[in-house]
C-alpha cells in the first residue's frame, strides 16, 4: 500500500487539495500499477511561522 505524505503551507482551498489528491493518486497508481484503492495520500498543512526558509520562518517574508 503506497503512502505518499505532501506538506504544504496552510489556506489552500478544499476544492484544491481535493484535487491535489486524486491526480497524486492517479500518478502513483499508473506508475507502481497499484490500484487507486490501495493508495493513500496524506496532506499536511503547515503554518508559515512553522515553515523556515534560509534561516527564518517565511511568515516573516511578505514575498513567499
Amino acid at each position: 500500500m503506497p503512502i505518499v505524505q505532501v506538506h504544504l503551507l496552510e489556506g489552500r482551498p478544499k476544492e484544491v487539495k481535493q484535487q491535489l489528491i486524486s491526480e497524486i493518486t492517479a500518478a502513483v497508481s499508473r506508475t507502481l500499477g497499484n490500484s487507486p484503492e490501495t493508495i493513500r495520500v496524506l496532506l499536511h498543512d503547515v503554518s508559515s511561522e512553522n515553515w523556515g526558509v534560509a534561516g527564518s520562518p517565511i511568515s516573516n517574508n511578505k514575498k513567499m
